[in-house]
């Protein structure tokens, strides 16, 4: 099903089920945030192809065809004209048409994508998933939360996600791996990647 989307466009992808944190200043945005609080919407979140984040630039802006919601966690008004914004990544849409208004904020024609099938990694996995955990103890230990809680060490998707959002990628293969249907395909890549980098390195 078809519906209109305010989007925000960015120089990094959102995965389902991850953190975003903006700071944000711009009065299209304030606008865009007042209006998801008041009526409990959500936003698209799209990487750039082209362009810049702010409107300082020239640049045509190109935006990718494949994004995901993003939903207000809360929001903190730091200072006069300043929103702090924690957001949660919802499901991912397809873009058919974008637009820009004319206070500057895009919209989008975007259409749903299925939500991942819940499945667990396969044994295959069983280092990725170990390598995760021990992280995320890590980092708790060190008083660093990069992940929403709950941690669904038991989903493949969630798992996949959430390597996708630490691991040092471009833009661009992180969009790819946005798109990448199957969740246990979603771990392989990433599997792959993790080989690759071991064996350069």
């Amino acid at each position: 099903m078809m519906s209109e989307l305010a989007l925000f466009p960015l120089r990094s992808v959102l995965y389902p089920g991850g953190l975003l944190e903006l700071k944000i200043f711009e009065a299209r945005y304030l606008d865009l945030m007042a209006r998801c609080m008041r009526e409990g919407s959500s936003f698209g979140v799209v990487a750039l192809t082209s362009g810049t984040e702010a409107r300082t630039s020239d640049e045509p802006v190109g935006l990718h065809d494949v994004g995901t919601r993003a939903e207000l966690i809360d929001v903190d008004a730091a200072q006069a004209g300043i929103l702090l914004v924690r957001c949660r990544g919802g499901s991912r849409f397809a873009l058919t048409g974008s637009r820009q208004q004319a206070d500057g904020l895009w919209v989008g024609d975007a259409t749903a994508i299925e939500d991942d099938t819940h499945v667990p990694p396969g044994e295959r996995h069983a280092n990725l998933v170990a390598s995760l955990a021990e992280a995320v103890k890590t980092l708790g230990e060190q008083g660093a939360h990069p992940f929403l809680e709950p941690h669904r060490f038991d989903d493949a998707g969630w798992v996949a996600n959430r390597w996708c959002e630490v691991l040092p990628l471009p833009v661009e293969a992180r969009q790819r791996l946005l798109t990448v249907v199957e969740p246990l395909a979603r771990l392989d890549v990433i599997e792959q990647l993790m080989q690759t980098r071991h064996a350069s390195g």
